[in-house]
C-alpha cells in the first residue's frame, strides 16, 4: 500500500507522461494567453508548477482531470472546477478550471503545498442532469473493474435513536412522537440528549413515567451509532489494478440504481487517502443546467454562442440588477441576506462579487458593513504598514482571503510560498503550538527586514483574529465569475434564463411561484398550462413578436415524463387536439393514467375541452373510451369500429356547474405551487386595503422599526426554541402580492400561538426589521376578528380613525356583538360570514383547507461538519424523516439570538396608503346646468405584483381601453349601486385591459379612472354589460402608449 495507486494514462506515441503534459500545457496557453502566452510572467509559472507537479509525481493526475474535463467539452456537457485548483496555471491553460490565477493574484501553494506531498484535489461539478454520461464515461475509459463509489455511513441524531429504540420497545407511535418533538435544535452542533433534558417538559415526562425513562436511557446510549450505510454524493474512487485488490467492497446502497457504477467501497473516504488512492468528485450544480439550456435557446433565438469560456464578466448592467436586488436565480447572490448586502454594496467589478461570496459567512459578515462603507469612501481606509497596501488594497484593507496572509508573510517576513501555507493552516486550525512557532518566525523575519517589532507583533496578532475567518480566494473568484455570468444571462435575456430557470425547478413548487412572480416582474409574461401548447418544460412562446413562457406540464405534481410524453408525441406528430374525442382518440390515456389525467385536469390544462368539474365527472369514460380504442386498434379491429363506419362512441360532457372557485385555487396550489386562474384573497382585497399600512410589495418602502399592520393568510407555521430554551416562532403570512415573513418573539408566541394555524387569515401589528431583506414583521399582536364599520350600500372607505377603533380590543359595554373568530379554511363551506343587519361587515374568511403541513415543535438540529480548507463536505444520507423537520435558515438563526423587541402603546401605526385623488371635471355643451363643485374620488393606492395568468387570445391583440357613460337616474342610492356591480362585473374579467367611468351630473363631465384595477375585453363581457346598462353605453379604444 506504499505510494500512490493512480491508473495508467495512455499518451499518444513519441510522448512520456511528462512531456504530453508540458505539451498540452503549451497548446492551452496559447489559448488562453494569445500572444502573452510565451511572456516571462506566464512561462515562469508554468514551469515552476510543472516542476512541483513532477517532484511529486502527479503528472497522471493531471492527465485523467484533464481527459476528463475534455470529453465533457466535446459533448456540450458544462463543467466548472471548484476550490483551490483554481490557483493553478497548469489547470487553467488544460481548461480545467475558468479563472486566470495571475488576474486574480490566486497561489499555488494553497493548492498544492511543494513542502508536503498530498494528493491533489479537483472537485468537478458537472451539469447535473447529465453528470451519470461523466460517471458512464469515467467506467467505459478506466474499466467497471477499477472504478467505485465510495461509502458513507449515517449515524443515530438524538430524535431517530428514541424512535428506533420505541419500536423495539413496542412504544405507541404518538407517544414516542410527544417526546421526539420535545428535543431542541442547537446552534452549531448536533444535539444530545443531555440538550433535550434541559428542557422542563422533557425532564418531567423521564422523571415521572419510568417506561418512558427506560426508552431514553436506552436511547442515549444508541446516540452517534452506525444506522445505515449510504454512497457519497460525489466521490469516486479510480485505481491502477482491480479495486478488490486494495479494497473491500459493498453492495450499491438503496437509491443509486440509477448509477452507472455499480460498486461501493467499505472503506470511508478518509481511509481511502491515507491509502493513496485517487479520487475524483463529480458533483452536480443545477446552475450550469440552467445556463446551459438558456444558452441553448439564446442560439436557436438570436444566433449567439455563449459558454462559460466568453460569458462577459465586465458589463454593468449585470452589476446594475444585482445592486437593484434582482438576485432570484442568480447563482451564489440569492436569498434574503446576501439580496441586502449586494443592494447596499452596488457592486462595480467581479472583485466585488468575490469578496462577497467570501465574507458572507458567519463570522466574517461582521466585516461587511466596514467594506461597504470603505468600498463607497464613508469610512477610511487604514494599513499598518505601507508594505500591506499593494496586498490588501483590493479589499480596503481589510483582510478577506487566506491567500492574502500567504502573500503577506512572503513579502513582508521572508517566507518561502510553502512555508506561508504552512502559516495559514496552523492559524486556521488554531494549533497554538504552531502558532506561537510562527508568530516567533515572522516577527523576526519582519524586523530583519526593516520593520518595527512592535509593529510586527501588531500584525501578527491581526491575522490570528482574521484567520478563523479567511476564506479561500481560489474558491471565491470561481464562484463570483458564475454568479456574474448568471446576471449577465438574466439582464440581457431574461425570457430565456427564466425559463430554463423555471424547468429546472419544476418539481419544486415554492421555487415556481417565486420564479414566476420574478419573471413577471421583469416583463416576462408567463401563460398558464394549456394541453395544446405546453411542452414537458416551460418554454417560450413569441406573441406579437414579444417572448413570453408557457407553464410546462412536467411543473404539475404526479404527472411523470413518460406519461406527458404521449400526449406530446402525438400532438407534435398530428397537430393540436380539436376537443375532447379527438384528444381520447389519438393520445393513448392507457399510457398516461388516470391520476396524471385528473392532475392536468385541475390546473386547468383541459379548460379547453370542457368546465373542471364536467371533466372531472367523466374522468373515468374518458380513459375507458381511449383504452377500447386503442385495444381495438392493437387487435387489428378499427375497421370494424372505425370513423368510416359511423360506430364510433362520442364522449358528452355532462351539463354541470364548475367547481367551486376556491376549490379550484386550492388545486392549483397544491399541484403547481401558486394561483393560477385567482387569489383566494381577491374578495378580501378591499378590506385590506382599508386596514393595512402595507401590502408585502411595498414593505420594502417601510422604515426599520416603523410600527405597521399586515393582513393575510397564514401559509407556513415555524416553532423555534431559543438558546436559552425559550420557544419562539416563525411564521409565512401571505397577501395578493407576496409573502411577508413574521418573526415572533417568546413574549409574543405565548399569546398568539394558537391563533396562528395554516390556513387562517389574520390582522399583524408589529415593527418593521429593514436589516432583512426582504423585511420582516417583528409581531406585537395578532387578531383574527376584523370588524369594519361601513354603510350597507356605502362604497367609499371608512375613515382611518374609526377602523383603528372598530380594530381595538372590543370593550364589554360595546353595543356591537362581538364576532366569532374565523376557523382554518375549510372546503366544506361555501360562502364568508354573511353581513349583519347591524351595520357591521365582517370580512372573517371562511376556511381554507390548506395542505396538510405536520410542523415539528422543535425543530431537529442540522448536521454538523468537520470543517475544511476549503468548503464543507457534501452531506451524508439524510436521516429517516429529514423533509418532515423545518430547519432555520442562518438569517433566522441570527434573528432569534437578538433581544425581544420592547413595544409602547402609545406608538401609532403607519395608516392604510389612501390617496384622495381630484378628477378634473370634462364639461359638455348639452346640459344646460353647470357645476363647478370638485369631485374627489378616493382610489386605494393597491399596487398588485399578483396578476392573472393572461389568456394566449389576450396576448394577440395591444391592450384596450374601455370608458363606460352613465348619467345619472336622480336616485343617488339606485346609482350608486349601479355602479358597483358594473365595476364588480369589469373586474371579474381577468385580462389586461384598463377602464374608466364617465359621469354625467348637473350638467357636468366626471372622468373616473382605475389605474390600478385591469378587465378583459370580450364578447361575454360587453354583452353582460348590455344588460346591466340597457344600451351600448361605452367606447373602445386600442391603447397604444403605455
Amino acid at each position: 500500500f506504499k505510494g500512490y495507486h493512480l491508473p495508467d494514462f495512455p499518451v499518444p506515441e513519441g510522448f512520456t507522461v511528462e512531456s504530453y503534459l508540458r505539451h498540452l500545457c503549451e497548446e492551452g496557453a496559447r489559448k488562453r494567453y494569445g500572444e502573452q502566452a510565451t511572456s516571462q510572467k506566464v512561462q515562469e509559472r508554468i514551469d515552476y508548477e510543472l516542476g512541483v507537479v513532477s517532484k511529486m509525481g502527479f503528472e497522471a493526475y493531471f492527465l485523467i482531470v484533464w481527459d476528463l474535463c475534455r470529453h465533457a467539452r466535446e459533448n456540450n456537457i458544462w463543467y466548472n472546477a471548484r476550490g483551490s485548483a483554481a490557483g493553478s496555471i497548469v489547470a487553467y491553460v488544460l481548461e480545467i478550471t475558468l479563472v486566470d490565477p495571475l488576474q486574480h493574484d490566486l497561489l499555488f501553494e494553497r493548492f498544492l503545498n511543494p513542502g508536503r506531498i498530498s494528493m491533489p484535489d479537483i472537485d468537478l461539478d458537472f451539469r447535473d442532469d447529465r453528470r451519470s454520461e461523466m460517471l458512464e464515461y469515467c467506467t467505459r475509459k478506466y474499466g467497471s473493474d477499477k472504478v467505485a463509489q465510495i461509502i458513507t455511513f449515517g449515524t443515530m441524531g438524538t430524535k431517530a435513536a428514541l424512535r428506533d429504540v420505541a419500536r423495539v420497545m413496542d412504544i405507541p407511535l404518538p407517544e414516542v412522537d410527544r417526546v421526539a418533538k420535545l428535543v431542541p435544535f442547537v446552534s452549531g452542533r448536533n444535539t444530545t440528549m443531555e440538550d433535550a433534558l434541559a428542557i422542563p417538559e422533557f425532564k418531567q415526562i423521564y422523571d415521572e413515567q419510568p417506561h418512558l425513562r427506560e426508552l431514553i436511557d436506552t436511547a442515549a446510549r444508541m446516540e452517534g451509532t452506525v444506522r445505515n450505510a449510504g454512497t457519497h454524493a460525489a466521490g469516486v474512487v479510480i485505481s491502477d489494478k482491480p479495486i478488490i485488490e486494495y479494497l473491500p467492497l459493498h453492495r450499491p446502497t438503496s437509491g443509486s440504481e440509477e448509477t452507472p457504477i455499480k460498486t461501493v467501497t467499505q472503506f470511508e473516504m478518509g481511509i481511502l487517502d491515507s491509502l493513496g488512492m485517487l479520487k475524483v468528485d463529480f458533483l452536480g450544480l443545477i446552475t450550469l443546467s440552467v445556463m446551459a439550456k438558456a444558452c441553448d435557446m439564446i442560439e436557436k433565438r438570436h444566433g449567439i454562442k455563449l459558454d462559460l469560456s466568453n460569458i462577459p464578466l465586465d458589463d454593468p448592467k449585470s452589476f446594475e440588477i444585482m445592486g437593484a436586488g434582482q438576485t432570484a436565480g442568480l447563482f451564489q447572490v440569492e436569498g434574503g441576506g446576501m439580496t441586502r448586502w449586494i443592494v447596499q454594496m452596488k457592486p462595480k467589478s467581479l472583485d466585488n462579487i468575490v469578496a462577497m461570496v467570501a465574507l458572507y459567512r458567519p463570522g466574517p459578515m461582521a466585516f461587511i458593513p466596514d467594506y461597504i462603507a470603505r468600498m463607497h469612501g464613508e469610512a477610511e481606509v487604514e494599513y499598518r504598514h505601507p508594505a500591506l497596501q499593494p496586498i490588501f488594497q483590493d479589499t480596503y484593507g481589510i483582510p478577506v482571503y487566506q491567500e492574502q496572509l500567504m502573500r503577506a508573510a512572503v513579502e513582508l517576513a521572508g517566507y518561502t510560498p510553502s512555508e506561508s501555507d504552512e502559516l495559514r493552516k496552523a492559524i486556521s486550525k488554531k494549533n497554538k503550538k504552531d502558532i506561537d512557532k510562527h508568530r516567533e518566525k515572522f516577527v523576526a523575519g519582519a524586523v530583519k527586514q526593516g520593520m518595527d517589532r512592535d509593529i510586527a507583533e501588531s500584525i501578527y496578532s491581526d491575522w490570528e483574529e482574521f484567520a478563523r475567518y479567511g476564506f479561500n480566494k481560489s474558491h471565491a473568484a470561481d464562484y463570483g465569475v458564475i454568479a456574474v455570468q448568471t446576471a449577465y444571462l438574466k439582464s440581457h435575456y431574461p425570457a430565456e434564463y427564466m425559463t430554463a430557470l423555471l424547468s429546472a425547478s419544476a418539481g419544486q413548487t415554492e421555487k415556481v411561484a417565486f420564479y414566476v412572480s420574478d419573471a413577471r416582474s421583469m416583463g416576462v409574461p408567463v401563460l398558464p398550462i394549456d394541453i395544446n401548447a405546453s411542452g414537458w418544460d416551460f418554454q417560450i412562446e413569441d406573441i406579437d413578436g414579444k417572448p413570453s413562457i408557457r407553464f410546462g406540464l412536467g411543473a404539475v405534481k404526479n404527472t411523470g415524463q413518460a406519461a406527458v410524453e404521449v400526449i406530446l408525441k402525438e400532438r407534435d406528430q398530428n397537430g393540436k387536439f380539436k376537443d375532447l374525442n379527438d384528444f381520447a382518440r389519438r393520445a393513448d390515456l392507457r399510457a398516461v393514467g388516470k391520476r396524471a389525467l385528473e392532475c392536468l385536469i385541475k390546473v386547468g390544462a383541459m379548460d379547453a375541452f370542457g368546465n373542471r368539474a364536467a371533466l372531472l365527472a367523466s374522468l373515468d369514460r374518458i380513459v375507458a373510451i381511449s383504452s377500447a380504442h386503442f385495444r381495438a386498434a392493437d387487435a387489428g379491429q378499427m375497421s370494424l369500429f372505425g370513423a368510416n363506419t359511423g360506430v364510433v362512441e362520442e364522449i358528452t360532457l355532462p351539463e354541470v356547474n364548475n367547481v367551486d372557485k376556491r376549490e379550484m385555487l386550492n388545486w392549483e396550489r397544491e399541484l403547481v405551487g401558486l394561483y393560477i386562474s385567482d387569489h383566494p384573497l381577491t374578495p378580501y382585497q378591499k378590506t385590506f386595503a382599508q386596514i393595512v399600512s402595507y401590502f408585502s410589495g411595498q414593505l420594502n418602502e417601510a422604515g426599520h422599526e416603523e410600527k405597521v399592520r399586515v393582513a393575510g393568510l397564514v401559509t407556513s407555521v415555524r416553532p423555534y426554541m431559543t438558546k436559552t430554551n425559550k420557544p419562539m416562532g416563525f411564521v409565512t403570512l401571505e397577501d395578493i402580492q407576496g409573502n411577508i415573513e413574521l418573526v415572533l418573539f417568546p413574549r409574543t408566541w405565548e399569546k398568539t400561538r394558537e391563533q396562528l394555524t395554516v390556513g387562517q387569515i389574520v390582522i399583524v401589528e408589529g415593527k418593521v426589521d429593514a436589516n432583512s431583506a426582504p423585511p420582516k414583521i417583528l409581531v406585537d399582536t395578532v387578531r383574527t376578528e376584523i370588524k369594519i364599520l361601513e354603510s350597507l350600500d356605502d362604497s367609499m372607505p371608512p375613515r382611518f380613525d374609526s377602523l383603528n377603533a372598530s380594530l381595538s380590543q372590543p370593550k364589554p359595554a360595546s353595543p356591537q356583538p362581538a364576532t366569532p373568530q374565523p376557523k382554518p379554511f375549510d372546503k366544506a363551506q361555501d360562502k364568508p360570514t354573511p353581513v349583519t343587519r347591524l351595520n357591521i361587515k365582517s370580512t372573517q374568511p371562511k376556511p381554507m383547507a390548506p395542505k396538510s403541513v405536520d410542523v415539528p415543535q422543535v425543530a431537529e438540529p442540522a448536521p454538523a461538519y468537520a470543517a475544511s480548507d476549503d468548503m464543507p463536505p457534501p452531506p451524508d444520507n439524510f436521516p429517516d424523516g429529514w423533509d418532515n423537520e423545518w430547519q432555520p435558515s442562518f438569517d433566522e438563526a441570527v434573528i432569534a439570538s437578538k433581544p425581544e423587541p420592547k413595544f409602547e402603546k402609545s406608538e401609532e401605526v403607519t395608516p392604510p396608503r389612501v390617496e384622495v385623488m381630484t378628477v378634473a371635471a370634462e364639461t359638455h355643451e348639452e346640459t344646460a346646468e353647470q357645476d363647478d363643485a370638485t369631485r374627489e374620488a378616493v382610489v386605494t393606492s393597491l399596487k398588485s405584483i399578483y396578476t392573472t395568468l393572461v389568456n394566449e387570445e389576450d396576448q394577440k391583440h395591444p391592450p384596450k381601453q374601455i370608458t363606460v357613460l352613465l348619467r345619472t337616474t336622480g336616485d343617488r342610492e339606485r346609482d350608486r349601486r349601479r355602479i358597483k356591480t358594473i365595476y364588480g362585473t369589469l373586474i371579474s374579467f381577468h385580462g389586461r385591459d384598463r377602464f374608466s367611468f364617465q359621469i354625467f351630473e348637473n350638467g357636468s363631465g366626471h372622468l373616473i379612472d382605475f389605474p390600478n384595477d385591469t378587465t378583459r375585453v370580450c364578447p361575454e363581457m360587453l354583452d353582460r354589460l348590455k344588460k346591466l346598462l340597457g344600451e351600448e353605453t361605452w367606447r373602445v379604444e386600442e391603447i397604444t402608449f403605455q
